[in-house]
């Protein structure tokens, strides 16, 4: 094993694995390891330019090169020994260390004959490999942030955590700690975390490499400045959208929205915001009106924007195999694969692919089609729901995109949805979902298609705090919940009554929710477009009077 430096760099090789450690930021280091010949050129979340720490940098190198070696850069430093374990030191006083427990290391106290080291690499056949990172766990250590998870804990210590994406669950894995670190697994593929009381370990199903950051500071917004310099600062959301913004399951019609419009006008509740939720179109990929029901959507924006009302549209990125687009986007390239078994990936009103927003064309094509059918009547954001994506089976190993395997990549689809949007239109979009780095496209994340019970209020709150701590600070949720058997049950008017009082002090007040029973007959009797689906009960303020 040989340390050197290579420009600000401290980089070593020890039989098949190479270890390279940056600087990357304040107070902050970036560690990749790998047994491939070389790093990849992907920097994932750390996207952002880097600022200049040189004059805080320096590596130390034992004489013979090999029995140990340091980087510090500012309040942060990695110790690496002669068995390349490191060991980590927030102003000279040691926070973290790697788990190692072999006997290759006599001297080490850890060591042991279990022959289980920090860094693990479990090849695939025929491709790349399954990795394990272990650090020394902490007695007495919180743990916060990593997105949303549907638990009451808000301390993550002891927590085993998925890292994927699924409907209300939201994997965004930088975790801040109370001894004074962020750290951030820079891998945007499928995985796992454990905090656990005997050590941690962060796990990657399929990777190149291994790849994390790390930063040291005072304070959790400290930690969390350092963060965001680096991975991206969230864009200031206007004071016209922070009031109250209206929506159900689901607005069917133009005079269903304009009705309800005019009702806040007529009681003089001011309303920021109406959403047009979902199958106000033909078929799931078609991304427009079904003009049946929507005669004129540019008057009807005209006459919200009148009111003083943004109008915000939901897009699927799911395309039904009888869309008027599906042959040329799947002739394209421009849909998910499947890698075994039939061609779907998603089935509700359906037999649907889903469009592969991890390829940079098919960004340009989505865009165009809503630019066209919603943009240019006055639509002003849109609401990017299923945007994990959604899956019939959430089978990761089943889906290849043109960036990658689903396993190596397919976190990071919700964040390349948002960036679709955003660099078009520069407004916040609604999301289901999101990764380190979507605060820098204005992601409005919201927690998905909860249950309408107090438990689920109090899950909530952990999923907001941590949501903010991992770094994205606009977040909301349902009011009352998405899923409601019975709107007229009297704990459930307890339950919204509760959810308002705890969504007025939530960055962003929304009502929503699919409202049962549902007995309200379709307006056309077609197995598709807009009329053939069912709605939800009244959602409106009015509506719900009876819980004051």
């Amino acid at each position: 094993m040989k340390f050197w430096k290579e420009n600000e760099s401290l980089c070593w090789k020890h039989q098949y694995e190479t270890v390279k450690i940056t600087p990357w930021g304040r107070n902050a280091l970036r560690v990749r390891t790998t047994k491939y010949p070389n790093f990849t050129d992907r920097n994932w979340a750390l996207e952002e330019s880097i600022p200049d720490t040189s004059a805080d940098v320096s590596i130390e190198i034992a004489e013979d090169a090999r029995t140990d070696a340091a980087i510090t850069n500012g309040r942060l430093c990695i110790r690496v020994d002669g068995s390349g374990i490191m060991t980590f030191y927030r102003d000279g006083q040691k926070f973290l260390k790697e788990y190692h427990r072999d006997y290759d290391q006599p001297s080490c106290p850890e060591s042991r004959c279990l022959r289980v080291r920090g860094r693990e690499y479990k090849a695939i056949s025929g491709g790349d490999y399954a990795v394990k990172l272990r650090f020394e766990s902490n007695d007495g250590e919180k743990i916060y942030g990593m997105g949303q998870y549907q638990q009451p804990y808000l301390d993550l210590k002891g927590c085993a955590l998925e890292l994927a994406q699924r409907n209300s669950q939201i994997s965004v894995p930088f975790a801040v700690s109370s001894l004074g670190y962020g750290f951030l697994w820079n891998h945007p593929g499928v995985g796992s975390v454990v905090f656990g009381k005997n050590y941690t370990e962060w796990e990657a199903k399929a990777a190149k490499q291994t790849d994390y950051w790390i930063t040291v500071d005072d304070t959790p917004a400290k930690i969390l400045e350092n963060y965001t310099e680096v991975t991206g600062r969230t864009p200031v959301m206007s004071e016209e959208l922070l009031g109250l913004w209206q929506c159900k399951l689901r607005y069917r019609t133009q005079e269903e929205v304009l009705g309800v419009a005019r009702k806040y006008k007529e009681l003089g509740i001011p309303l920021d915001v109406i959403v047009i939720d979902f199958f106000h179109w033909t078929r799931q990929g078609d991304w427009k009106f079904d003009k049946d029901y929507w005669p004129d959507p540019k008057a009807m924006c005209d006459e919200l924007h009148a009111m003083g009302t943004k109008v915000v549209v939901s897009v699927w990125p799911t395309v039904d195999k009888k869309s008027e687009n599906f042959w040329e986007m799947q002739d394209r390239g421009l849909l998910i694969q499947t890698e075994h078994g039939s061609n779907q990936t998603y089935e509700f009103q359906g037999d649907c692919l889903t469009i592969d927003l991890t390829n940079p064309e098919a960004q340009e094509y989505l865009w165009e089609k809503c630019r066209k059918n919603y943009r240019d009547y006055g639509i002003d954001m849109f609401w990017l729901d299923n945007a994990e994506p959604d899956y019939s089976a959430y089978d990761f190993e089943n889906y290849r995109y043109q960036l990658g395997h689903a396993l190596e990549v397919s976190s990071l689809y919700p964040k390349l949805y948002v960036k679709t949007f955003f660099e078009q239109t520069k407004a916040p979009s609604l999301a289901r979902c999101g990764w380190a780095g979507s605060q820098k496209y204005a992601s409005l994340l919201w927690s998905g298609d909860v249950p309408s019970t107090f438990e689920s209020l109090r899950d909530q709150i952990s999923a907001g705090l941590n949501m903010g701590l991992a770094g994205i600070p606009w977040w909301t949720t349902d009011i009352g919940g998405f899923m409601t058997d019975d709107v007229a049950d009297a704990d459930f008017r307890e339950l919204l009554l509760r959810w308002f009082e705890f969504a007025v002090f939530s960055p962003i007040l929304r009502m929503h929710g699919d409202r049962g029973p549902h007995d309200i007959p379709p307006l056309s009797d077609k197995e598709w477009g807009g009329g053939s689906l069912f709605t939800g009960q009244p959602n409106e303020l009015w509506n719900h009077s009876h819980t004051a």
